[in-house]
């Protein structure tokens, strides 16, 4: 007599879907850059009292946060490559600290590896869960993911993903709404009139110059963020 096991064939159906889509995109996040910042990051014991943080890849990372707004009290938690995965990873350095702001710009780096938009949002729901459970007088600010301008070459993995960055932005903003945080759209700030990361602020197509921090900070002003 031949046996059937309709449960066992579904979780093997589950399984090979499951890892085909892994295979499909590039989830890691521990580079040697990550570890030197994350082992930093977690020896400083001391606080401020309202410390502010921005959190992110190497877009944050890359500013001088402190000196732009003259201000010690905001600490930089930029990552240059990091992903919502390695945010996910590291977020008991920041809730431990029970900021009075975070301001999270993350995800353009999982979008260049392939991430699924829903894995992305999904990751960010969990980030701004934790952050409200581990230190719930944090005020969350949740930053657009910025464009990139595809006339650069130098960074090719993230070009061309426009409909994608567009797509979570628009489910960024709804987490926004439904979790009551703030949203801040800076995407629509730093486009040029075809619709790329304008040449005004960037050098290479996805990081910013100068000029490109200066419309962020204004930003975070005009809105009474900072």
């Amino acid at each position: 007599m031949k046996k059937y096991f309709p449960f066992l064939s579904c979780v093997m159906v589950a399984a090979f879907v499951f890892n085909s889509l892994n295979a499909q995109y590039d989830s890691s996040f521990q580079t040697t850059y990550y570890g030197q910042k994350v082992t930093q990051f977690r020896l400083i014991a001391d606080t401020e009292e309202d410390e502010i943080i921005f959190l992110g890849d190497s877009i944050t990372d890359i500013a001088e946060w402190a000196d732009l707004f003259k201000n010690y009290k905001i600490k930089n938690r930029g990552i240059n490559g990091d992903k919502t995965f390695g945010v996910l990873n590291r977020l008991d350095e920041v809730t431990k600290r029970k900021p009075s702001k975070v301001f999270i710009m993350i995800g353009v780096n999982d979008i260049a590896s392939n991430v699924p938009d829903s894995f992305i949002l999904r990751n960010y729901a969990s980030i701004v869960k934790r952050i409200k459970q581990e230190s719930p007088a944090t005020s969350i600010c949740i930053q657009s993911i910025l464009p990139t301008n595809d006339a650069f070459t130098e960074f090719k993995r993230h070009q061309g993903k426009d409909e994608h960055i567009r797509s979570v932005n628009k489910g960024l903003k709804q987490l926004a709404l439904e979790q009551h945080c703030t949203y801040l759209d800076l995407y629509s700030l730093m486009l040029d009139t075809e619709g790329k990361l304008d040449r005004k602020y960037t050098n290479d197509g996805l990081h910013l110059t100068g000029e490109g921090y200066m419309v962020w900070k204004k930003a975070l002003l005009d809105n009474k963020l900072l």
